[in-house]
């Protein structure tokens, strides 16, 4: 793959992660690329997360910065009110509230912050639904509906 036009600025945010979040273990599928990317971490304490090592997926395409790169949980999904089992996650800032002035870093925290907050595990209440109709497509290709705030 080429290189993106958001190349230099992917470098250094990944250098940020490694520098400055070590909590934050990144790790490349494909160690020729840094387009495609993980990062795995633990649940925060004393949140039904605590314990549980959780793992999204960072793709970037030749839109980044300017529009937010495709974010989902691999492995073992998180059951949660707005994360899919297919690992898509319904959070505003991965779509129509991107802006450039946002991080890997602080898509994550923000991530982690929406975990923290929730109260008890569950699944997203239209999920069976959503499943059969996502089948194998991008969740960037979704008109997401931001209804709440709230697990």
């Amino acid at each position: 793959m080429s290189k993106i036009k958001g190349h230099s600025r992917l470098v250094k945010e990944i250098k940020d992660l490694q520098e400055n979040y070590e909590e934050f273990k990144v790790h490349f599928p494909d160690p020729d690329s840094i387009y495609l990317f993980n990062t795995v971490f633990e649940g925060a304490e004393r949140t039904v997360y605590e314990g549980d090592t959780l793992e999204l997926q960072f793709k970037f395409d030749n839109t980044f910065p300017f529009e937010a790169p495709e974010v989902i949980f691999v492995g073992d999904v998180p059951e949660h009110p707005h994360i899919y089992s297919n690992g898509y996650i319904c959070l505003s800032i991965l779509y129509d509230h991107w802006t450039p002035a946002l991080r890997v870093s602080s898509i994550i925290l923000s991530i982690l912050s929406m975990l923290s907050s929730c109260e008890e595990k569950k699944k997203p209440i239209n999920y069976e639904s959503f499943q059969s109709y996502a089948g194998g497509r991008s969740p960037k290709t979704f008109k997401w509906a931001f209804e709440d705030d709230k697990c």
